[in-house]
């Protein structure tokens, strides 16, 4: 055997093992620790498997440093919290993670009612995978609780973090909003003595299901200088049954949201939430998400464009069948929301039937150069507007798709003759019309769009067919966008909505 060959066998034996492995020469200097909550020994040293810790509380007892490793053995349960000490360093961040078989369920950490089951305070430098993690308590109106918290006060920048693999559940924290909730996976700053933020928060490929309030998201109270947290990814992320928000970001400067899945928000919050939005924050990306299950007509969007956010961009996004809509547009008092788009979006069925809202809602605060186009908007209720507007300026709607219920529609409440877009006040630029209309858009083309379905349930069926009005009819909007929603090339001149097929 070659000793190239004899390398391959240890690693994937390992690999089989579970044992994570380090990618850098300063992190094989960590030590790894083991904890089997069924079988070991908190008098043990916990650096094997053979000698493994038995309590969560043993392991967050523990200072871990760069390179370390904290590896609870999968197939077992834990009580308790754990919240260990220590940093990791660049190059060589702490890492907690799952050894055993991988045939196993992931190690379980059951936090009963404490803050969180997995809390981190004041440190940097920790990647989490493999884990679940559940908070359960006595029902409670005062207890905030988490699944994984991770809190800074007066810290100073905070760098790298990665959740990757955790499935967060059963958490029923109390009804807190910012800036400090309760939820699944949340990164919040705290203070107001130091500017603190975080750089570098990458949240992907996890779940949470079943936890109030928040489901994934960051948040703070520092709203001085050098407030906004960098490098912040959620990504491929799956929000289900969520008390409050799916998925926030606070006070964050170019965070992308994108491929994340949210089916059930704001189901027990008395509050005003959405699937996935932002709050004081500058040049976020949201792209390929799919919302849907949004209960209440207090707000409970889909998407949202609200106070204080700047240029921020929804594109290629997904939503159905949401009782508070698809869109909102809703500035804060004293806040300046300027330069924000969302084009080349799709939403089926979504509805609010409760005034002053609807599809799409502007309200709240006046925002400016807030650009809507290229989407393809369309509902089969006949009890809610498409478009919903009750004062607020500087929204534009240009090459836009809006497609309400068939006249002779059933609809519990309203009068079955489309659906209306209320709206006196915004700009309408060459959108498509059918079954509403906007008598404010000078260049209205009013028409079946031909839809491949003329009942749409999903985003294929909005496709265009052979002789649609809307190819070809763009005003156009120049923003370098180069595809649609389907990827398709978008030509010159461009068409109306999110198909921009030839």
């Amino acid at each position: 055997m070659t000793p190239r060959r004899t390398s391959t066998v240890i690693l994937a034996a390992l690999a089989v093992a579970g044992v994570g492995l380090a990618p850098t020469a300063a992190a094989r200097t960590g030590t790894a620790y083991h904890v089997d909550c069924a079988a070991g020994d908190d008098d043990a040293s916990g650096t094997s498997a053979g000698a493994a810790w038995r309590s969560v509380a043993r392991a967050s007892a523990h200072t871990f440093g760069p390179g370390d490793r904290l590896l609870l053995k999968r197939g077992t349960s834990c009580t308790g919290v754990l919240a260990p000490q220590g940093a990791g360093a660049a190059g060589a961040p702490v890492r907690i993670g799952a050894y055993g078989d991988r045939r196993a369920a992931k190690p379980h950490i059951e936090g009963g009612g404490a803050r969180a089951a997995l809390h981190l305070v004041n440190t940097e430098q920790w990647e989490i995978r493999d884990l679940d993690l559940s908070n359960t308590g006595p029902a409670t109106t005062t207890d905030r609780r988490a699944g994984l918290y991770v809190r800074l006060t007066d810290y100073g920048t905070a760098h790298h973090f990665v959740v990757d693999g955790v499935d967060v559940h059963d958490v029923n924290g109390a009804d807190f909003k910012d800036p400090d909730p309760s939820g699944g996976i949340l990164f919040t700053v705290q203070g107001t003595a130091k500017p603190t933020r975080f750089d570098g928060v990458r949240v992907e490929d996890s779940t949470v299901r079943h936890v109030d309030r928040t489901g994934i998201g960051t948040m703070s109270t520092w709203d001085g200088p050098g407030r906004f947290s960098t490098g912040v990814l959620f990504r491929r992320n799956k929000a289900y049954d969520v008390g409050g928000d799916g998925i926030v970001v606070h006070e964050t400067a170019k965070a992308r949201v994108e491929h994340n899945h949210v089916d059930g928000f704001n189901m027990r919050s008395a509050g005003y939430n959405a699937g996935v939005w932002a709050w004081e924050s500058e040049d976020a990306l949201y792209q390929y998400n799919e919302v849907t299950g949004g209960h209440g007509t207090r707000d409970s969007m889909a998407y949202d464009i609200d106070g204080g956010n700047v240029r921020n961009v929804y594109r290629y996004n997904y939503s159905h069948d949401n009782e508070g809509g698809f869109l909102l547009v809703c500035n804060g008092e004293g806040k300046v929301s300027d330069g924000n788009r969302v084009h080349d979006n799709i939403s089926v069925n979504d509805r609010n039937t409760a005034a002053p809202y609807g599809v799409i809602s502007v309200v709240c605060g006046a925002t400016t150069d807030t650009q809507v186009y290229r989407n393809t908007v369309v509902t089969d209720r006949a009890d809610t507007a498409l478009v919903s507007n009750n004062g607020p300026t500087g929204v534009t709607f240009r090459d836009n798709v809006f497609v309400g219920a068939s006249p002779g529609a059933s609809s519990p409440t309203g009068s079955p003759t489309g659906s209306p877009i209320e709206d006196t006040v915004s700009t309408y630029e060459n959108n498509l019309y059918r079954n509403t209309a906007q008598p404010r858009d000078p260049k209205a083309v009013d028409a079946d769009p031909l839809f491949v379905a003329p009942h749409p349930t999903r985003p294929d069926d909005v496709r265009l067919r052979p002789g649609s009005p809307a190819r070809g009819a763009g005003a156009g909007t120049v923003d370098g966008t180069r595809y649609d929603y389907f990827g398709h090339p978008i030509p010159v001149p461009p068409g109306i909505g999110a198909d921009q097929s030839s």
